[in-house]
């Protein structure tokens, strides 16, 4: 198979994806998608249909079709509303200078003589975002593509399967902080449903950690904003990264941000700052959170998260 080496990040709703996919910005031995990858497609369809949204998924295709289509049907809308309606994209101060025909053109040049199965698209999809993105920061000392989707853990077995030399680094935060951080979305999830889902998400990522240890790595939230180099550490030895200062902080394209936002609800990635998001919730929503998630908080090393707040 002819495809990417790839670093795909994963995390629950409000748990440090957007912040851990801007620490590693950075990094000269990654290329980092700009936003969520958002690879799903119109072809997912599966017993998670109803707990995960279509666009953080992996993507499915039909056994018939053609390169156009197959560029299309991934949901990326993050990148596609900036390309193509700039005005309505969050991101429009950016400075993102990508031409999209440039990357259609990359994307079937990618896939020349290479057989039409999803790793090989996935890897086009990928490919074609670097080889189009004119103004991109580059080291030249590139190894891997970094995408990342919430909750794309749910779909390892695929990932690794996809991409045999390919990692997963799953991020855990606290489930308090974030429900807390949720419930500023529009339209955010119940209590009990955000909870379930964030035990699902840990529940999975510690069973594919058990499995493939050398290819899964979990960090926690908490951890990456107390000692950014310790938390960092097994995972930069399991994929044979160097350790960089540029993890220290956050950026886009390697130009530090002040603050995360608008990639994700977290502004000021800091200890103080968790435990002051917690202490948002009244003592109801804490209570319920704590009782509701109390398997997979001692696995987690959260079971005493509480009495910090």
């Amino acid at each position: 198979m002819d495809n990417l080496n790839l670093i795909m990040l994963s995390a629950m709703y409000e748990n440090g994806g957007n912040t851990t996919h801007r620490l590693l910005d950075g990094h000269p031995e990654l290329m980092v998608y700009p936003f969520e990858s958002q690879v799903g497609t119109p072809g997912n369809g599966d017993y998670l249909s109803s707990t995960v949204p279509t666009r953080y998924r992996w993507p499915e295709f039909s056994t018939t079709g053609d390169l156009a289509a197959d560029y299309e049907s991934f949901w990326d809308e993050e990148l596609k509303t900036l390309l193509r309606v700039p005005g309505r994209s969050k991101f429009k101060d950016c400075g993102l200078d990508v031409n999209e025909d440039d990357r259609r053109n990359a994307f079937s040049e990618f896939m020349t003589n290479k057989p039409r199965i999803r790793g090989n698209l996935v890897s086009a999809y990928f490919y074609s975002m670097f080889k189009a993105w004119r103004n991109l920061n580059r080291s030249g000392t590139e190894r891997f593509y970094v995408g990342y989707n919430p909750v794309q853990i749910l779909d390892a077995g695929k990932i690794l399967s996809d991409f045999p030399k390919g990692h997963i680094l799953h991020v855990v935060r606290n489930p308090w902080s974030g429900y807390a951080d949720t419930k500023k979305r529009p339209f955010p999830l119940s209590l009990e449903r955000y909870v379930w889902t964030w035990n699902l998400s840990q529940l999975t990522a510690l069973n594919w950690k058990e499995r493939v240890p050398d290819r899964v790595h979990i960090v926690r939230f908490e951890d990456i904003v107390k000692d950014t180099k310790t938390a960092f550490a097994d995972f930069l030895a399991g994929t044979g990264l160097e350790w960089n200062d540029s993890l220290l902080a956050p950026s886009f394209n390697g130009v530090p941000l002040t603050e995360v936002f608008p990639w994700g609800t977290i502004r000021t990635p800091t200890t103080e700052a968790n435990i002051a998001t917690a202490n948002e919730l009244n003592a109801e929503e804490t209570q319920a959170i704590a009782v509701q998630s109390a398997v997979m908080g001692r696995q987690l090393g959260y079971a005493d998260f509480l009495k910090a707040c």
